[in-house]
């Protein structure tokens, strides 16, 4: 396995990175699962070929992804880099459970350290745009998150250029911590990074 650093960060990263929307099997109906004896095969798999980057996000499989992540790492989690996301909605009865504001970023942090059993993310990724939180709002959070210790570097998804362009100029100027990495949505169905 190579590694390489993610963006800017100078974070070593394995060049596959083991993504766990699968780990649980709450969504099986609509987009697959695995129970936790799979996942462990598919995350010792992982680490037997090097493999050291490893994704989840706190709505995948409604938390479950996060808790059996949490279960395999126990015993080394500083031997890998754990990434996860927020943004979506993940009680339909509280409208304030999804979003890019303040009270949803550090609910949804506090709760996926906890299934993770974990103290830090290393990578936080806004999974998605609101179009409602202000931008500074967004990167004054996250570079408060930063600050506490709860997570180490900050990534963006599923988002429009202009935003990410505004939010990286708003951290330089305010001195906050600005973007790592970004995912987009580029694949073998789709090949325009347009959006």
């Amino acid at each position: 396995m190579k590694y390489h650093i993610l963006g800017k960060s100078g974070l070593r990263v394995s060049e596959v990175c083991l993504g766990t929307m699968t780990f649980g099997t709450v969504w099986s109906k609509h987009f697959g699962g695995v129970n936790k004896k799979t996942a462990k095969l598919i995350f010792d798999n992982f680490v037997e070929n090097g493999g050291n980057f490893i994704d989840t996000a706190d709505i995948y499989q409604d938390g479950k992804s996060e808790k059996i992540l949490g279960e395999l790492l126990s015993k080394n989690r500083d031997n890998f880099v754990i990434s996860s996301k927020y943004s979506t909605i993940t009680n339909p009865n509280d409208p304030n459970s999804g979003g890019n504001h303040r009270k949803n970023l550090f609910s949804s942090v506090n709760a996926s350290l906890k299934r993770l059993k974990t103290d830090f993310l290393d990578i936080l990724w806004i999974h998605a745009w609101d179009f409602t939180t202000p931008v500074a709002d967004v990167m004054r959070s996250l570079d408060d998150l930063v600050k506490h210790g709860k997570i180490h570097h900050i990534g963006i998804s599923n988002c429009p250029s202009w935003i990410i362009s505004q939010a990286c100029a708003l951290s330089e100027s305010n001195g906050w911590t600005s973007f790592s990495a970004i995912q987009i949505l580029y694949n073998l169905l789709e090949r325009s990074a347009e959006r």
